[in-house]
């Protein structure tokens, strides 16, 4: 089942912000995610909020019909209407575009360029915005990647996880070997100018060969930026219910590390750089600028169910259900539950979890003392660069890579 929603104050039903949200708005970037939760298949692994067409068969008549494919991207506009209402008379063009899931690419191609269109609409897009989907390999074909890119799309990231068939069934997914290879080139012939393939390492039953052949396969396709995520087995899962029966074990920690040295290796010699722990691509412009906003803390607004949001230091997140999202909305109600507003300790610290994953990482200033002793001896252990923390920066070593999550807590705590 997909996660739990944090805790938080009420959001008010015109959805407004504090005023002080929007003070010295110009001045930041502001992106869109938009979430489409639907999937045609439960993945094992997957605590995202998505939902099958069985999962959504099992509400009222009503709370069907809410939540139907059919209608949602009217209900999405709906939201991009509201988010106007709600940042006024705010100037800034919007630079990033996100389409995430679930999998957006089981509405039609129309679906999503309506959804991008109310947004070019509403705020107006900047002259070099970036404007990614993701997709699962065998959720498109050529024609549906040329009507994404005729209608403004021009990024796109697709699953591919792995190119072995064993290590594909046990993550539960449904394209076969190739079909993300395939993808690359029909999207590149389609125009687009940047592709992603997501990668997942640490499967298990998955071996270092399996590894390598994934990343074979992957640079083989010429993609510009591949994703490499270490696996994480998430509480509630059927993969967790598996491995808890003792149907199958899991990777250790050794091991992901090992599959991350021979990842770095191989991207490394293929013309790719790492710009963020789990991230590569082979030249600047090729970077996700989406995630970008994320890692340092700009505005942007989440819309969908479950969504999440960030403007000026306000964190909030949408009800979780599609029914209940739809609802919301055709209500003349925001879809917002729960929101918090972050202190100037908490933007610190979450600069620092953050910036930190980045390869120029976050300024020795933001940290505390306890923080900037940690640094020091991280630079001894050969965590951090030696150089970098001379000129005032946290930058990681490749053996930091390793740890960074540990040497965040420490360094933040």
């Amino acid at each position: 089942m997909p996660s739990a929603l944090p805790d938080g104050e009420a959001v008010p039903e015109d959805g407004s912000l504090p005023p002080e949200a929007l003070d010295g708005a110009a001045g930041r970037p502001l992106g869109f995610y938009l979430h489409v939760p639907y999937c045609a298949t439960r993945c094992g692994y997957c605590d995202f909020n998505t939902y099958t067409a069985a999962e959504l068969r099992r509400g009222s008549g009503r709370e069907v019909t809410l939540a139907s494919r059919d209608t949602y991207a009217a209900n999405l506009v709906e939201e991009v209407r509201l988010a106007r209402k709600v940042l006024g008379d705010d100037p800034r063009p919007v630079r990033t575009v996100f389409v995430g899931g679930g999998t957006p690419t089981l509405l039609p191609a129309a679906d999503l360029v309506r959804m991008l269109s109310a947004i070019r609409e509403e705020f107006g897009l900047a002259d070099d915005a970036e404007v990614t989907t993701e997709a699962n390999p065998d959720s498109v074909d050529p024609a549906y990647l040329a009507a994404l890119r005729e209608g403004g799309f021009n990024r796109v990231s697709f699953g591919m996880q792995s190119a072995r068939p064993h290590v594909l069934k046990v993550l539960d997914r449904t394209h076969t070997p190739g079909r993300p290879e395939a993808c690359v080139a029909e999207a590149q012939a389609a125009g687009f100018d940047h592709v992603n393939l997501d990668l997942i390492y640490g499967t298990p039953g998955e071996s270092d060969d399996d590894w390598r052949a994934t990343l074979d396969a992957a640079l083989g396709a010429g993609p510009d930026h591949i994703s490499a995520y270490s696996l994480i087995v998430e509480e509630g899962t059927g993969l967790a219910r598996r491995i808890r029966r003792g149907e199958i074990a899991p990777t250790d920690e050794d091991q992901h590390a090992d599959r991350y040295l021979i990842a770095e290796e191989a991207l490394t010699a293929a013309g790719f750089s790492w710009y963020e722990v789990s991230n590569w691509a082979t030249t600047d412009a090729g970077r996700c600028r989406h995630n970008d906003l994320y890692w340092r803390g700009a505005d942007w607004w989440g819309a969908g169910p479950g969504a999440h949001s960030h403007v000026g230091g306000v964190r909030w997140w949408n009800g979780k259900h599609p029914a209940a999202y739809a609802a919301a909305l055709n209500g003349g109600r925001s879809p917002g539950v729960g929101r918090e507003v972050l202190s100037a300790e908490d933007r610190r610290v979450e600069r620092v979890m953050l910036e930190l994953r980045l390869s120029d990482g976050c300024p020795l200033e933001l940290l505390a003392p306890a923080g900037a002793a940690v640094a020091a001896r991280a630079v001894t252990d050969g965590l951090l660069d030696p150089a970098a923390h001379a000129a005032g920066r946290a930058v990681l070593t490749l053996r930091g890579r390793l740890l960074a999550d540990a040497l965040v807590r420490d360094m933040v705590d």
